[in-house]
């Protein structure tokens, strides 16, 4: 299984490498175990992160023909102050990945049968200010959910959404926990298990999924 995790100018450091050492840690436990590699839209590239002083080496395109399951993060930046944002800030930086080939790149995935697009903290919005999601169940960083909201994603303020081809979840650290959920869903408990002791992590928060008994009104 070949997953590929994006970066992009101005990613936030966590949301790639928590997902990327979870994944990367099943080939300890099981002879099954993905290739897990750092991408970009460009190719082969040092992509800056947010940190500034801390760069990555992408070493190759992302590619949706190949990749079975993509990672996307956040971004790392200042944060809105309610007048002009910043340069820096997370929804410009965002924003920015926009005017890349990125969208086009994850349009693709989206409609390639037996890929999955995954995200953490901020890495929705760049699929929900694509126009790639309305309509779908998703969660993001709790200051990013009105505006989630707002690009007409189904919005959910939880831990970890599964959708099928699209799975998404909520603050930094969630790629922690998203990692887990993926080795569960692709390898199987065990593998997850074993990993969750391996890194001495144990998940948070049950997996929404559009399944099971409808709530009462008001609940």
């Amino acid at each position: 299984m070949l997953i590929q995790i994006v970066l992009f100018d101005g990613f936030d450091p966590l949301d790639v490498i928590a997902p990327y050492e979870v994944l990367s840690a099943a080939a300890f436990v099981t002879d099954q175990g993905p290739e897990v590699e750092l991408v970009s839209a460009e190719g082969a590239r040092d992509v800056p992160s947010g940190l500034g002083s801390l760069t990555l080496r992408a070493t190759r395109r992302l590619d949706p023909q190949q990749a079975e399951l993509i990672v996307v993060p956040g971004a790392l930046g200042s944060l809105p102050d309610g007048g002009e944002p910043a340069d820096d800030s997370i929804p410009v930086l965002l924003a920015r990945t926009l005017d890349t080939e990125l969208p086009a790149l994850l349009k693709e995935a989206l409609a390639r049968e037996g890929v999955t697009v995954a995200t953490v903290c901020g890495g929705s919005m760049i699929l929900a200010m694509a126009g790639l999601i309305e309509g779908r169940p998703a969660t993001t960083h709790q200051l990013g959910l009105e505006l989630l909201a707002a690009t007409g994603v189904q919005m959910l303020d939880v831990r970890v959404v599964d959708d099928g081809n699209l799975i998404s979840s909520s603050s930094v650290t969630s790629g922690l926990d998203l990692g887990l959920y993926l080795l569960e869903r692709e390898l199987g408990p065990q593998v997850a298990i074993a990993v969750e002791k391996l890194i001495a992590h144990e998940r948070r928060g049950t997996v929404w999924r559009p399944a099971g008994a409808e709530l009462k009104q008001g609940v």
